[in-house]
């Protein structure tokens, strides 16, 4: 287990608020949603969000993980790095206001491209889009539930996956469109084999006979020493604070 002064963990978390969700993750694997992001500095006075594609992790260690999970969620999971390697996830860039990542995002989006043929044309579109996917002011506004949250980001050591859809949702669609939208997003599920899991939390000790039933049940895909394997991995968070 990381100590209190690793700076980073070696897994890549992802948290969820219920035991169901986490179920069906395990089953289906881990569905990118549209989620609304700050870009206020961007200086649109129209926009203050919008919603990209993605599915979210963070590195924290795990002597910081309840600050994490308080906000997020108490049921999740902790994948490899590797893994994360391997689907392509990047950690997010943070830029202060006015700085480097935020300024060269808005010269790219600005940049006049009128001479390029319709192939470059569309690689420019596509390589802004991702880069912009990742962009993050330091600190900023996050929406939950309808409500204005003020958030230190940078304390979140985010990593994203944003899978190739090049579509944005604005903030005053986004309740319309996002059900939908997320539908169409839902092929690009993140997989992983329990070799992947090296952490399952669940809030409490209580949650763990019906995950464990759910796991014997419902992942019989996998070979039997696998499903043992990652039934060794299940952490109770109320038990890992009282050591931490």
């Amino acid at each position: 287990m990381e100590g209190s002064m690793k700076p980073k963990s070696d897994n890549l978390f992802h948290f969820t608020k219920s035991l169901d969700v986490l179920q069906l993750i395990l089953k289906n694997g881990i569905q990118p949603r549209y989620c609304l992001e700050d870009i206020e500095w961007f200086g649109v006075e129209s926009d203050k969000h919008i919603a990209f594609p993605m599915s979210c992790f963070c590195d924290i260690p795990l002597s910081r993980i309840s600050e994490h999970t308080d906000f997020y969620g108490s049921f999740g999971l902790g994948l490899s790095k590797n893994w994360g390697y391997k689907n392509g996830l990047n950690p997010v860039i943070y830029s202060p206001e006015g700085g480097v990542a935020q300024s060269l995002a808005k010269y790219l989006f600005y940049f006049n491209f009128n001479n390029l043929s319709d192939k470059d044309h569309q690689r420019f579109s596509d390589h802004l889009f991702e880069y912009w996917s990742i962009v993050k002011p330091v600190k900023g506004k996050m929406v939950v539930s309808g409500s204005i949250v003020e958030k230190e980001f940078y304390q979140e050591n985010e990593w994203r996956f944003v899978p190739p859809v090049r579509d944005l949702l604005f903030q005053e669609q986004f309740e319309d469109k996002k059900e939908r939208a997320n539908k169409e997003i839902e092929k690009f599920a993140l997989e992983m084999s329990p070799n992947d899991i090296k952490y399952i939390f669940v809030r409490s000790d209580s949650d763990i006979p019906q995950l464990v039933d759910f796991i014997n049940t419902e992942l019989g895909r996998f070979p039997l020493n696998d499903l043992k394997i990652l039934l060794s991995r299940i952490v109770s968070l109320d038990t890992l604070k009282k050591d931490l």
